[in-house]
């Protein structure tokens, strides 16, 4: 049993003692002892740990630990605002006192004290989730009346997790489903739902506004079929991720302002094969999003890429996002040519119902686009990728 199980299980212990126990009661110091010292072990392994609650579910890292599925003390935490904690090398054991003090109160329904608002310059970090799923100025006012949902961070935070792939590093998958709950959020924050799409201001900013564009149609395309909650953050992750393949492409390819070459086709081809290999490589488990990312650009003809060697009908999550997908590159400014009115682009779409897309499908996208606000709003200003 590895250190950041043995620190969890510790913890745990320092919690439910505080419910038999008094602050000085030995078994309760004891249990707090035991906890440092397993604070203190984890930290020798690992400099900087961290864990995430997220719907019951607790990953360390990016790993889910098995070890507490149905955790009581994970729904707790959840419900009381603590969805992640951090740990700094050098956490003191005063630092890890009030931290254990301050959990304690949260779990029973104590404000958070004048200590903890001093808490954020310690070694030691607890709370809400980076972004938030709730923010205020949720609904902005535009120039002209018009309803605005701000997604600026939502914007940052994609933009981060495309550069954290391309650099070589693993994908944030926790930070990619907190992400989309975040966008789905968005889309419900007043009294109709609204898709709040991101408009391309150059170029190199494409990855990111499509990324985020696919995930919030297709979410909203998932509710319209009727899928369940979870079922939509799994499609809007899919959404989300289904291009990250194309971080193992030259930007140069990507960004070409002219024709494409025989070669260059063939590379940005692969970015189905590769997106599917980086999700697939990784210890959480991302079936549906790894099946997406390889079989987006599959057509229900049979055509498409990457060829198969027999032909079969592409999973029902790939046919949802090749819509969304198909509809925003559509309706984006590309170095190639101008971008399409939605309407051109859905006529389009309807045009190759039955060779390219699944007709039940292409009839609910229509239904769900002509329904809902569609609002397009630029780059934040200090974002780009």
């Amino acid at each position: 049993m590895n250190e950041a199980v043995l620190f969890l299980q510790a913890l745990g212990r320092v919690i439910a003692a505080s419910r038999f126990y008094a602050e000085d009661h030995p078994a309760r110091q004891r249990a707090g002892e035991d906890s440092f010292e397993r604070l203190l072990r984890l930290l020798e392994v690992d400099a900087q740990p961290r864990y995430t609650i997220l719907d019951g579910e607790v990953v360390y890292q990016q790993r889910v630990l098995s070890e507490f599925r149905g955790w009581e003390w994970g729904r707790r935490l959840e419900r009381a605002g603590i969805r992640r904690i951090e740990f700094d090398a050098g956490a003191s054991h005063d630092e890890f006192e009030r931290f254990c003090q301050e959990i304690i109160g949260r779990l029973g329904s104590t404000p958070p004290s004048a200590l903890a608002r001093q808490f954020g310059e310690s070694h030691i970090r607890f709370g809400d989730i980076e972004i938030e799923e709730a923010r205020p100025a949720l609904v902005e006012e535009g120039p002209g009346g018009e309803r605005r949902v701000g997604i600026d961070a939502e914007a940052a935070a994609v933009r981060w997790l495309y550069e954290e792939v391309s650099a070589g590093r693993e994908v944030p998958i926790i930070e990619a489903e907190i992400i989309v709950r975040c966008l789905a959020a968005a889309m419900h924050r007043d009294r109709d739902m609204l898709l709040p799409l991101l408009e391309l201001r150059q170029f190199d900013e494409y990855t990111t506004t499509h990324a985020s564009n696919v995930a919030v149609l297709t979410m909203a395309l998932a509710e319209y079929l009727g899928f369940g909650p979870a079922e939509v953050r799994t499609l809007g992750v899919s959404g989300l991720l289904h291009d990250i393949g194309k971080t193992r492409i030259p930007k140069d390819v990507l960004t070409k302002p002219g024709k494409l070459t025989p070669q260059e086709r063939v590379t940005i081809e692969t970015h189905t094969t590769e997106g599917a290999r980086i999700l697939l490589g990784l210890e959480t488990s991302l079936d549906v999003a790894s099946v997406v990312a390889y079989e987006h650009h599959l057509l229900i003809d049979g055509t498409g890429y990457p060829a198969l060697q027999t032909s079969r009908a592409s999973h029902y999550a790939s046919q949802i996002v090749h819509v969304c997908d198909v509809f925003d590159a559509l309706c984006t400014h590309r170095p190639y040519r101008a971008a399409w009115t939605p309407e051109r682009a859905m006529a389009t779409i309807v045009a190759d119902t039955g060779t390219s897309f699944v007709p039940e499908l292409v009839e609910a996208f229509q239904i769900m686009i002509a329904s809902t606000g569609m609002q397009r709003q630029p780059m934040p200003d200090d974002v780009t990728g």
